[in-house]
């Protein structure tokens, strides 16, 4: 195999796993906060952090 051609298919394999994992990572930790914060909102009494987030959210 040539040196070009495993380059090639090196940067492909690198940018293409090394963006995707990044995605998924990024995706599973938006998608766990957001749970989070619906569980937090359905609370009959909300915790502290989520009723200064709502606060905060207001005067913007």
């Amino acid at each position: 195999m040539s040196f070009t051609a495993s380059t090639i298919i090196g940067f492909f394999l690198g940018f293409a796993f090394g963006i995707g994992c990044a995605l998924a990572v990024m995706y599973s930790i938006y998608s766990g906060g957001y749970r989070a914060a619906v569980r937090d909102s359905q609370l009959s009494t909300p915790p502290a952090s989520y009723r200064d987030a709502i606060t905060k959210a207001q005067r913007k």
